[in-house]
């Protein structure tokens, strides 16, 4: 007898999305250390529930300002490409091609572009959409 106690969940079918396809989004902020990113996966944009993954882009400079930022949910940085540093609470680590990032929800983070081409970060939340994920800045919204 199935758990009815248990959430029900949205069924999910396979897709194929091109990372290349999603609008471009941003802060507004642009320049050295600027971030744009292309969520590729979200439960309403797309046929899923669960995760939203996406791909986003750290240009290299040193930027006006870093966004420190949180959020309830868990996330996972890997980097695709490039250089950077990644902050998790008070610890620091150093990241390029290969290196995957675990953030725990709630925790202070940020990425920084430490190189001099593009860093490209694939993300995945633990959430159904992007917009379930709500940003906290430390200092505030991001801003130029």
């Amino acid at each position: 007898m199935a758990d009815q106690s248990a959430p029900q969940r949205t069924a999910s079918r396979p897709f194929v999305v091109d990372a290349g396809a999603p609008p471009v989004e941003s802060w507004g902020v642009t320049g050295p250390g600027a971030v744009a990113w292309r969520t590729v996966v979200s439960g309403d944009r797309t046929p899923s529930t669960g995760l939203t993954v996406g791909v986003a882009e750290v240009e290299p400079g040193a930027p006006d300002r870093v966004h420190v930022h949180r959020h309830d949910q868990d996330e996972v940085y890997h980097v695709v490409a490039g250089e950077g540093a990644v902050v998790v609470g008070d610890d620091e680590y150093v990241v390029g091609p290969g290196s995957t990032v675990f953030i725990p929800g709630g925790t202070w983070h940020s990425a920084r572009n430490t190189g001099t081409e593009v860093l490209r970060l694939f993300y995945v939340f633990a959430a159904d959409s992007f917009a379930d994920v709500v940003y906290e800045y430390r200092d505030g919204e991001p801003r130029s």
